[in-house]
């Protein structure tokens, strides 16, 4: 046991990626067997990946979840911003400026409206919250608008790490609410060919969200619902720490 132990602790990021795709291919068995698909498959592994977190983080008495226990000491790399910034940058290569034109400016228009409504949706909770300066409210503000802005503003504008720690939190709960909201909601929002999938995706920008959302729904939709999710988090990622943060300094200190 001893000998399998150190082999995980020193074959850690590996470990992590197995473990990762063991719960997601036990996510889908449990969402086509026990939910009948109504629930999908990433829904549950989100939820799975939450739950385990926390218990991690209650188990070990630290700040980064399971990562806190040696044998899954390669979830911090895995999720640490070396592998998320790739992640956004290999997502984004794979979009077209070409394609996106189809839509027109109703395309380009959602984009927009999807980061402001989001950003101001944030900003309101915060300030329930009682948050009150500018870096804070913007940080939690990128955080609704998906959890990978939120992280980014935060870092970029120097907030701290339990408001960096709300606004993934923010993002998080977003996508799991598009992921699972979407399929009930499809029908009544005429999300039914690739032209609404592409302004839902701008609207909504979690590009896992959104993704495994219209998985659900439709799966021909998916590539035109990512694909705007993608410049999505990419326009969020530049406006928010730099045009979002000066217009919040202008009525906050």
């Amino acid at each position: 046991m001893e000998i399998i132990t150190k082999f995980l602790e020193k074959n850690g990021l590996v470990f992590a990626f197995l473990v990762v795709g063991l719960i997601i291919y036990l996510s889908g068995i449990i969402s086509e067997k026990l939910t009948n698909k109504k629930i999908p498959g990433s829904a549950i592994a989100i939820i799975a990946g939450l739950v385990l977190a926390y218990m991690g983080g209650i188990y070990s008495g630290g700040e980064k979840g399971i990562s806190d226990i040696k044998i899954f000491s390669g979830f911090a790399s895995m999720g640490g911003s070396m592998l998320r910034d790739f992640a956004i940058v290999s997502t984004a290569m794979g979009a077209s400026f070409l394609v996106m034109k189809r839509t027109g400016w109703v395309g380009a228009l959602s984009l927009f409206l999807g980061i402001i409504l989001s950003f101001l949706g944030g900003v309101i909770v915060a300030l329930i919250w009682g948050y009150t300066d500018a870096i804070s409210l913007t940080t939690i503000g990128a955080g609704a608008c998906t959890y990978i802005v939120g992280p980014v503003t935060g870092a970029a504008i120097g907030a701290s790490s339990d408001v960096i720690a709300l606004s993934i939190a923010a993002g998080v709960v977003k996508a799991v609410v598009v992921t699972i909201g979407t399929p009930f909601i499809a029908k009544y929002i005429g999300l039914n060919n690739p032209y609404t999938a592409m302004v839902f995706g701008g609207l909504m920008g979690t590009t896992s969200g959104v993704t495994a959302g219209l998985a659900a729904t439709d799966p021909k939709l998916v590539p035109y619902g990512a694909l705007t999710a993608t410049f999505y988090t990419g326009l969020g990622c530049l406006s928010c720490p730099s045009i979002l943060f000066l217009i919040m300094k202008l009525f906050f200190v």
